[in-house]
Order: structure tokens, then sequence, then C-alpha cells
């Protein structure tokens, strides 16, 4: 075969540090450009971003070549160093981990509209809940102790 084919589409979920409500209304929308930027620059396809005060959703595609682990450090740390210099946070943090699961195809759509409706869920659900609810719909096991 003269190619690789694939589909490798994520979607991520992190929190800033402490669950801190640091990502001020002003400053989101260019939060999210610049992370889709970001996450193109390091080669990576953006398909959505969005979130609210204190947590990111990403939606976006992987080469084959790539590592989420690595690609994940160098994301947060780019937009960690942005938030501090143009989101006039200076001590601005991400939380250490993130969430991560992979998308077919044919769920990418509703897992876009999903990260576009942020604002709407968390009228309802904390970000705790919402994640409970990820992790345990995907069988992914956890540790309470890293969830506040």
């Amino acid at each position: 075969m003269p190619s690789t084919y694939l589909s490798l589409h994520y979607h991520v979920v992190f929190s800033t540090k402490d669950r801190e409500p640091l990502i001020h209304h002003e400053i989101l929308p260019r939060l999210h450009e610049y992370l889709g930027g970001t996450i193109e620059g390091l080669g990576g396809f953006p398909h959505r971003v969005g979130g609210v005060a204190d947590h990111v959703h990403l939606l976006f595609g992987l080469k084959a070549t790539a590592t989420l682990s690595d690609f994940m450090r160098e994301l947060k740390k780019a937009s960690s160093v942005w938030m501090q210099a143009t989101g006039g946070v200076g001590d601005f943090a991400w939380q250490e981990g993130y969430a991560a699961f992979t998308i077919s195809a044919t769920a990418r759509a509703a897992v876009a509209e999903y990260i576009s409706n942020q604002a709407e869920h968390h009228r309802k659900r904390s970000f705790r809940e919402e994640l409970i609810v990820m992790l345990e719909k995907t069988a992914v096991e956890y540790d309470e102790r890293y969830l506040d």
C-alpha cells in the first residue's frame, strides 16, 4: 500500500489549575482561537474548541507520527504562556493531566455540537459532574481524589 490512511480523532478535556474560573468571558473566544491555531501549528487538525471559565474541550485529529502525550504537553505549555502574556492572568496554569477520548468519524459532528454548547451544559452540570459522566460512559477507571 503506497500510503497510510487513518482517522485519529480525540475529544480532550482539561481544566485550569485547581478548577479556578480564570478564563474570563472577554478572553474566551481568543483563547479558543489560539488553541485551534496551536493545534494546527503542532501538526494537528483542529475541528472544534470550546469551554467555559474553568476548562476547555478540544476536538482534533492527529497524524500517525504524533503522540498524544507530547502533543498535549506542548499545547498546554504554549497556551499557559499565552494566557499569562495575553490573557492577563500572570499566574495562569492548567491542571496537570487531561481526559482524552478517541472519537469515531461518525461521532465527530455530535461531539463538535456538544463542545459548541458548553455554556448551556454548564448551567446544569459542573465540570466535575460532566467529567464523571464522560469517564463512566467510556468505561475509564478513575480515582475520585484527582477529580477536584
